[in-house]
C-alpha cells in the first residue's frame, strides 16, 4: 500500500514537471506547400534568440520557446526551397506546428564543352597526411572550405568532392554535403550551388572519403567555391543549441591540414551564421579542413 502511495505520489510531482517541459517547447513538422511531403534536415531558427534546430529526415523538429522576448520570428530554411519567416509568441502554445515551405525556382545553365579541349584536375588540400585535432560539429553546424582557382583556369563541371574523416567518432554516421558561392560577406559562404539533399556515410575513419558530384551538373564559379560538410540528425537525435550543456556531440570527424598560409575555412552555427577559422600553428600556416575537389579544367 505505502509503495502504491508512493507512486501516486511521485506521479504527481513528474506530471506536471512534464507539462510544464512540454509547454517550454516548439515541435513540428516542416513540409512541401504542394506536396506535404516531409522536408529533412530543414534548419529552424529564432531570429532574436539566436538559437536553433535542424528537422530530422521525417521532416521533424523541437526547440526551446522564445525567452528573451515574448514575440519572435521563426525562420525556415530548407535546401531548394524559399526562406519563410513564422511569427511565434512566446505565450502562445508552439506544438505540433505544420510549416510549409514553397520550391524555389531554380534555372541551371547549359554547359558545353569538347572532351579534346577539357582534363580533370585536383583542387583544395593536396597532403594525404593531416594535421593535428579534429573538427567535430553539432547536427546543423558546418564546415566549409574554399576550393580556390590557383591558377585561374577556365573551370568546367564540379566532378567529386573528397573530405579526409578521422578515424575516431563516429565515421559511418551520415552527413550531407554543401556547395556554396563565396558571395555572402566578406566572400563567405552564401549561395548553394548544390540545391539537391545529397546525404553520404564513409565507410570507415583514417583515410579520404570521395562523393560523385556528376550527376548534379554543378559548373564551377572560375574564381572558386566552397566544399562543406554539414552534420545532420537522424531519427530523434533532436538537438538544439539551449541543450548545449547536457548534449554530446556525435558524427563523424573531420581532419585538419596545414598546408595554407590563408585562412580558407568557414564555420556555421545554428542562429549564428558563419564565421572565418584564423587560428595558425607555430609555422604561420593556417588551421583548414582538409577538403580537396576534382573538377573539369579547360586547356
Amino acid at each position: 500500500m505505502l509503495r502504491r502511495l508512493l507512486f501516486f505520489v511521485a506521479l504527481g510531482w513528474l506530471l506536471p514537471q512534464l507539462a510544464s517541459a512540454q509547454d517550454n517547447r516548439i515541435t513540428g513538422r516542416v513540409v512541401d506547400s504542394k506536396t506535404k511531403e516531409p522536408i529533412p534536415f530543414a534548419s529552424i531558427g529564432l531570429k532574436e534568440e539566436a538559437t536553433g534546430a535542424l528537422t530530422n529526415e521525417y521532416g521533424f523538429f523541437q526547440m526551446a520557446k522564445p525567452d528573451k522576448t515574448a514575440q519572435d520570428s521563426l525562420i525556415v530554411q530548407a535546401l531548394g526551397y524559399l526562406r519563410k519567416a513564422v511569427a511565434v509568441q512566446k505565450a502562445d502554445k508552439l506544438e505540433d506546428l505544420i510549416i510549409e515551405v514553397e520550391k524555389r525556382n531554380i534555372v541551371l545553365k547549359n554547359v558545353e564543352v569538347s572532351a579534346d579541349k577539357v582534363k580533370n584536375a585536383n583542387m583544395g588540400a593536396r597532403s594525404n597526411n593531416p594535421g593535428e585535432g579534429m573538427i567535430q560539429g553539432m547536427p546543423g553546424s558546418q564546415y566549409a572550405f574554399f576550393v580556390k582557382n590557383e591558377k585561374g583556369k577556365k573551370l568546367g563541371m564540379i566532378r567529386t568532392v573528397s573530405f579526409y574523416i578521422g578515424e575516431h567518432g563516429f565515421p559511418k554516421e551520415p552527413f550531407r554535403v554543401r556547395i556554396y558561392k563565396n558571395d555572402g560577406d566578406y566572400n563567405a559562404p552564401n549561395t548553394d550551388l548544390l540545391t539537391e539533399n545529397v546525404v553520404v556515410s564513409a565507410p570507415g575513419g583514417g583515410a579520404w572519403f570521395t562523393v560523385d558530384m556528376t550527376p548534379y551538373n554543378i559548373p564551377a564559379p572560375d574564381e572558386g567555391f566552397f566544399v562543406a560538410m554539414e552534420w545532420i540528425v537522424s531519427g530523434d537525435k533532436f538537438y538544439t543549441t539551449n541543450f548545449m550543456d547536457n548534449y554530446t556531440p556525435y558524427g563523424q570527424i573531420m581532419r585538419p591540414t596545414f598546408e595554407f598560409k590563408e585562412s580558407r575555412t568557414w564555420t556555421y552555427s545554428m542562429g549564428k551564421g558563419w564565421s572565418l577559422i584564423t587560428m595558425s600553428n607555430g609555422s604561420g600556416l593556417r588551421y583548414n579542413a582538409m577538403i580537396k575537389a576534382e573538377v573539369d579544367v579547360y586547356k
